[in-house]
């Protein structure tokens, strides 16, 4: 699974880069959302149609019900959170979002069957007052109520999209990418034109070449390494490593938008990083206990020509 976590990590750290690019679109966040899941399906299936590949119907026939579920959540998730950015603090949003690696984990005995490492509760915790502080929601006030459920309503909509992607099975990367983000964006579609109907929007050709980067690099090429890695690695370190994302992304207000991270800021920075580490050491020496043949075994739900139409 090595290389499954690191298309996850590389997708995680491309997403925490998201809200520094969104600072110089002129667009509303829900329109971009849009954009980002019609560009992001649109591009993989021009890059298929270069490779002389097809999708495969089968495969999404057999998925129907999970692929769509997913696409739906995560929509959904896109929706609820910049609905959340709007009644309350940015902090206080992705702190109720990123309970969802939290919720994943406390579930998964009872939704996946997949046993509970005790080992790492430890690093959950540690991560999860990693994001308490890098959020410096701790110093500060809640906000409006409304704000809040629908922080919790984003997390709830990225945990189904975990539940699903682990129902997935047999079918390319690229498909079930293609498949999910051009669902997303039916689902985000009617709540663009009900929120937008009438309003007029200025557009200039710099938000135009950032939504088409967020398109193809932040959501096409993301979103394949995402959906990749999720579908084999543990709900653990889907989790843990969920968490790097907010991490990137105040790291990165930091570093080019010279906003202050502070003392505590830095210290949730490290407790998170740290506690990926750990989980990640945790599994290294659980797989040198296996035999070198299991290494080379692909992935369940990966098909085997799934790595050859992997970007």
């Amino acid at each position: 699974m090595f290389i499954e976590r690191i298309k996850y990590i590389l997708a995680v750290v491309i997403y925490g880069t998201i809200g520094l690019f969104l600072r110089y679109v002129s667009l509303p966040s829900e329109i971009v959302a849009l954009c980002r899941g019609v560009i992001g399906s649109g591009f993989i299936l021009l890059y298929l149609r270069a490779k002389n590949q097809r999708i495969s119907l089968p495969a999404i026939r057999q998925n129907l019900f999970w692929l769509s579920a997913s696409g739906i959540c995560l929509g959904l998730n896109w929706i609820f959170l910049f609905a959340a950015y709007m009644h309350t603090t940015v902090a206080i949003a992705s702190l109720c979002n990123y309970m969802a690696p939290v919720i994943v984990i406390l579930i998964a005995p009872f939704v996946l069957h997949e046993p509970l490492d005790m080992r790492k509760i430890p690093c959950v915790v540690a991560a999860l007052i990693g994001i308490v502080l890098v959020s410096g929601a701790w110093g500060g006030s809640v906000g409006n109520l409304a704000g809040v459920f629908m922080g919790f309503a984003s997390a709830v909509c990225f945990v189904g999209i975990v539940i699903c992607n682990r129902k997935i099975h047999d079918i390319p990367a690229l498909d079930k990418a293609a498949f999910q983000l051009a669902m997303s964006a039916l689902t985000i579609l009617p709540y663009v034109l009900l929120k937008n109907h009438g309003v007029s929007l200025e557009v200039d050709l710099r938000s135009i070449l950032i939504i088409l980067m967020l398109g193809v690099v932040h959501t096409g090429i993301a979103y394949c390494f995402y959906f990749s890695g999720m579908g084999s690695l543990p709900v653990q370190t889907i989790a843990i490593l969920g968490y790097l994302e907010p991490v990137v992304s105040v790291l990165c207000s930091a570093v080019f938008l010279q906003e202050a991270l502070g003392i505590a800021g830095w210290t949730g920075a490290v407790l998170v990083l740290g506690a990926a580490v750990v989980s990640e050491s945790m599994k290294t020496e659980e797989k040198k206990t296996e035999p070198k043949s299991c290494s080379f075994a692909p992935a369940r739900g990966q098909t085997d020509g799934q790595e050859a139409r992997t970007l």
